[in-house]
C-alpha cells in the first residue's frame, strides 16, 4: 500500500483472489459425489435437493452438526489435512443413524486465518471421501477468512448433514425391553473424542513427538491419531431398514457410559460385561501410561466399540447371521436388565 492508496481488504488480511482459487481447486470435488437429486452446482448462494420421496410412508428430515475438536490439532502437527473431513462426515451420518435415517448431503464450513488453497483443498478431499463412503452429496459449504481469529496455520472445521427417514418407522423405533441383548461393532481406533487428554498425555506426560513410533501401537503417534473415524452406513444400512434392531447407539464423547444411557428407558439399565471385547492397544496405552482411572476411561473413550445393537433376544442370531455375511467384526457385550436408567459394567 502506498502513502496515497486506500485501504484494501488484502490489506487487513483477507485475500478474495486466494479465495477465489481455493474455492476452484474444490469445486470438482464436491462435484464428485453429485447425484441426479442434486439441482445447483457449487459456487451459487444456497444448495438446491430434490429428494425421493417415493417409498417412504411418512418422510421425515434428519439433521446433525458436529465438528473435529482438537483432532484438528493432530493435523496442524502432521500437515496431513484429508483424513480429518472423513472424521466429520462419518460422525454426523453415524449420529442420524440412529435415527433410522439415510444421508441426503452435507454441508461443511471452514474457518481460518489465513486461508491456503492448498489445505482447503485436502480438506474438501477428505470430505469428499466421506460422502462417497455415506452416500451422499457433498452440496456446498462455506470458507471463511478471518485474520487475527486463529493461529497461524489453523483452522476450524464442522460439519451439517440432513438426512431422510420414514417417521412411521422412528416412531417403532427405541422400544427397549428387560432381556435384549447388546451388540458392539468395532471402532477402527479414537474416532474423534478424548483428544484433549490423549494429547497431554502424549505430548506433555510423555514427551513424544507427532513422528515418536510406538512398538505398543505398532505405528507412529501420528498414524494412530489421525485413524479416521469409522462410518457405520455401508455395514448397517439394510439391517436398520429391518425390523431386527430395537436401538443404536453412537459412542462418541461421553463414551460407552454417557452415550448407551440415551437409548435407555428410566426404569431401565444396560448391563456391560467387561472382557467380552478386544480393547485396541491405543486405550491400553492410554490407561496405562496415564493411570487412567477405569471408570474414566469408559466415559471418555469408546474401548473398541464405536457402535451399540440393540436387538430383542429372538432376533439375536438373524442380526449376527446378518453381520457375519458380512465379514464385520461384533461382539455380544451384554443385555438389558432393570433399573434406572444408567450404564452399568460387570
Amino acid at each position: 500500500m502506498t502513502q496515497d492508496s486506500g485501504l484494501t481488504y488484502r490489506d487487513s488480511g483477507v485475500d478474495i483472489d486466494r479465495a477465489k482459487q481455493a474455492k476452484e481447486r474444490i469445486k470438482e470435488l464436491a462435484r464428485s459425489t453429485f447425484n441426479s437429486a442434486v439441482l445447483s452446482d457449487i459456487g451459487g448462494f444456497a444448495g438446491l435437493y430434490r429428494p425421493d420421496w417415493s417409498n417412504l410412508q411418512k418422510p421425515v428430515l434428519v439433521s446433525s452438526a458436529d465438528g473435529v475438536g482438537t483432532k484438528l490439532k493432530i493435523a496442524f502437527l502432521t500437515g496431513i489435512h484429508n483424513t480429518v473431513g472423513i472424521d466429520l462426515v462419518s460422525h454426523c451420518t453415524n449420529d442420524i443413524l440412529v435415527q433410522r435415517a439415510f444421508p441426503l448431503f452435507f454441508l461443511d464450513y471452514i474457518g481460518t486465518g489465513k486461508l491456503e488453497p492448498e489445505v482447503v483443498e485436502q480438506i474438501v478431499q477428505g470430505l469428499a471421501q466421506g460422502c462417497s463412503q455415506s452416500e451422499c452429496a457433498l452440496l456446498g459449504g462455506e470458507t471463511a477468512e478471518m485474520p487475527d481469529f486463529y493461529q497461524a496455520g489453523e483452522y476450524d472445521l464442522v460439519g451439517f448433514i440432513v438426512g431422510l427417514a420414514d417417521e412411521s418407522k422412528v416412531r417403532e423405533w427405541g422400544h427397549v425391553k428387560k432381556g435384549d441383548v447388546l451388540i458392539g461393532l468395532a471402532s477402527s481406533g479414537l474416532h474423534t473424542n478424548g483428544y484433549s487428554l490423549v494429547r497431554k498425555l502424549f505430548f506433555e506426560q510423555e514427551k513424544l513427538t507427532i513422528g515418536s513410533h510406538l512398538e505398543e501401537l505398532g505405528k507412529t503417534v501420528g498414524e494412530e491419531l489421525l485413524t479416521p473415524h469409522r462410518n457405520y452406513l455401508p455395514v448397517i444400512k439394510e439391517l436398520i431398514q429391518s425390523d431386527d434392531l430395537k436401538a443404536l447407539a453412537h459412542i462418541t464423547g461421553g463414551g460407552i457410559t454417557g452415550n448407551l444411557d440415551r437409548v435407555l428407558p428410566d426404569h431401565l439399565d444396560a448391563v456391560i460385561q467387561r472382557g467380552t471385547w478386544e480393547i485396541l492397544p491405543i486405550f491400553r496405552f492410554i490407561r496405562e501410561r496415564g493411570k487412567v482411572d477405569t471408570e474414566e476411561m469408559y466415559r471418555t473413550f469408546n474401548m473398541g466399540v464405536g457402535m451399540i445393537l440393540v436387538a430383542a433376544e429372538e432376533r439375536v442370531q438373524r442380526v449376527q447371521d446378518f453381520l457375519t455375511a458380512r465379514d464385520e467384526k461384533f461382539y455380544l457385550i451384554g443385555e438389558i436388565t432393570d433399573g434406572s436408567g444408567k450404564v452399568r459394567y460387570r
